[in-house]
């Protein structure tokens, strides 16, 4: 005998269905603003990173579009059509897309460390003479005479609130030094795997 409880029209065929099936309106919002996020850094990236960027050429054209509008009503528009292009793209491609900003976050990590390190080199050889002995000894070939001038130069500067020409050409000096030994060390890395190579072919 049928349950009057149940009422005439019994129970509904997806009742019972599974509701994690479908993401709830809020995860479908947060992924959206994701999204919209993750256009945004590529906006806001420097263009030649953008076009290095592993994505379909229709979402690069719409940020590169973006990039070049500078009215704000128009700027504001075209970001809604880059969140709109962000949202075609499947899990994978926004994956490979955020390991790439993730890495240039990396990179400008190092490079920012790298800068505050010659900037303490730059002031150690200011404030003491020892330091520029140091400096000789590891760089035998840097023109000391030159770098004496810059050196006593700088203090100047700063003592008479000068332009400070020659504390910028320290830093540039630094900098060559770096990236010199920078390479130095990459082409001794080359020629050991190079040599491990031999090694495993013998």
């Amino acid at each position: 005998m049928p349950n009057p409880n149940r009422g005439s029209c019994g129970y509904q065929s997806n009742e019972f269905e599974p509701e994690y099936d479908r993401p709830s309106k809020s995860e479908l919002k947060r992924q959206m603003t994701a999204l919209q996020k993750l256009g945004q850094e590529l906006v806001d990236a420097p263009r030649d990173r953008v076009k290095r960027v592993p994505m379909p050429e229709d979402v690069r054209d719409a940020i590169l579009e973006c990039q070049t509008i500078t009215n704000h009503e128009g700027r504001r528009r075209q970001m809604q059509f880059v969140g709109k292009k962000m949202r075609t793209l499947d899990e994978e491609e926004v994956a490979l897309i955020q390991k790439t900003i993730d890495s240039w976050k990396g990179a400008s990590k190092s490079e920012t460390a790298a800068m505050h390190s010659l900037e303490r080199k730059r002031e150690k050889l200011l404030a003491k003479d020892e330091a520029l002995t140091e400096l000789l000894e590891e760089n035998p070939d840097l023109d000391v005479q030159h770098l004496r001038t810059l050196i006593r130069n700088a203090r100047k500067e700063q003592a008479e609130n000068k332009p400070p020409k020659a504390y910028r050409e320290i830093f540039q000096i630094l900098k060559e030094i770096q990236n010199k030994n920078k390479a130095a060390h990459a082409s001794d890395a080359d020629a050991e795997n190079d040599e491990d190579s031999e090694d495993d072919n013998n």
